[in-house]
């Protein structure tokens, strides 16, 4: 019988999975709790698993699976636009962070994920992602091989067509993020508007619990201005500050107030030496993970 720190061993290929099939922290942490609950259970009756990688992945896809159906349905009547919630990742021995599995960690795929179904969703990152072969993914989501290998085709047809790109070069990501983030702090529309794409695209998620855009904001000027206009409005937020991070594989940052408490968390897809879109997740629900959460309303209120 595997002891608790060889179930625990396990749990990190298997949150990436939950993670990735969800886009949830919380609920993929729910999903692998379950799972590794289930498969203690099953050794305790004596059942031989030959593989509980494989066993745990198994069991995690399809209680994946029923949640995002359900999530699904939730999604559609999301107050603004829905995010993933987001995951730093600056630690080495992250498992999501090595770079073979960044872009499929990012916040722009997750998002494009969603234009999947669930059975394309779990077919398409078992297989492409995780190397699984395709018996095998034939197992996880009881399917005969060829259809599971059309569920990734037509899968991989959709991605390819709206993948996004990422500047290769690690160090000039960071530098860009570091400017921008500086400009921003400062609110100095110039500085903001040299980084900016000409068709950058400013997206926003409040689910309807903190102010946030309604609809994606898209080009430079329009983007620039409105991170002035933010800039305006929280200086008076005492102690505000944005501390640099990895969200998702990407250069990012959480902006708190002077108890450490988070406000937002922003990441930046950058490619060809420019940003190239934004994201801004306000949405309280989704940052609790990340530490103390700051109420908006509150600090609005003190000005």
């Amino acid at each position: 019988m595997l002891a608790e720190r060889d179930l625990e061993q396990l749990r990190p290929r298997a949150f990436a999975i939950g993670y990735r099939m969800l886009g949830s922290v919380s609920e993929a942490e729910d999903v692998v709790q379950e799972a590794l609950l289930r498969l203690h259970r099953a050794e305790e009756r004596g059942e031989e698993i030959s593989s509980p990688r494989s066993w745990l992945a198994t069991v995690v896809t399809r209680l994946a699976l029923d949640e995002l159906r359900s999530a699904r349905a939730r999604r559609e009547v999301y107050v603004g636009e829905w995010m993933p919630e987001p995951l730093v990742t600056d630690g080495e021995d992250d498992p999501a962070a090595r770079a073979e599995m960044t872009d499929s960690l990012s916040l722009a795929f997750l998002v494009l994920l969603e234009s999947l179904t669930p059975e394309q969703r779990a077919a398409f990152l078992l297989h492409d992602v995780f190397d699984y072969p395709y018996a095998e993914v034939a197992t996880v989501l009881d399917k005969s091989e060829e259809a599971v290998r059309q569920l990734a085709v037509r899968a991989r047809r959709q991605v390819e067509q709206r993948r996004p790109r990422f500047e290769t070069s690690r160090e000039r990501r960071e530098e860009l993020a570091d400017r921008f983030f500086a400009a921003a702090r400062e609110g100095e529309l110039a500085g903001l508007e040299t980084l900016l794409a000409d068709e950058v695209i400013l997206h926003g998620d409040g689910g309807g619990k903190a102010p946030a855009l309604a609809l994606a904001l898209q080009g430079r000027n329009r983007v620039a201005r409105t991170f002035a206009n933010w800039m305006r409005v929280m200086r008076g937020i005492e102690g505000l500050s944005f501390q640099r991070v990895t969200l998702n594989g990407q250069p990012g940052a959480l902006i708190v107030d002077g108890e450490g408490r988070v406000l937002s968390a922003m990441a930046l897809d950058i490619a060809d030496g420019e940003i190239k879109e934004v994201r801004s997740l306000v949405n309280p629900e989704k940052l609790g993970h990340l530490g103390e959460v700051a109420d908006w309303r509150e600090l609005l209120g003190r000005k």
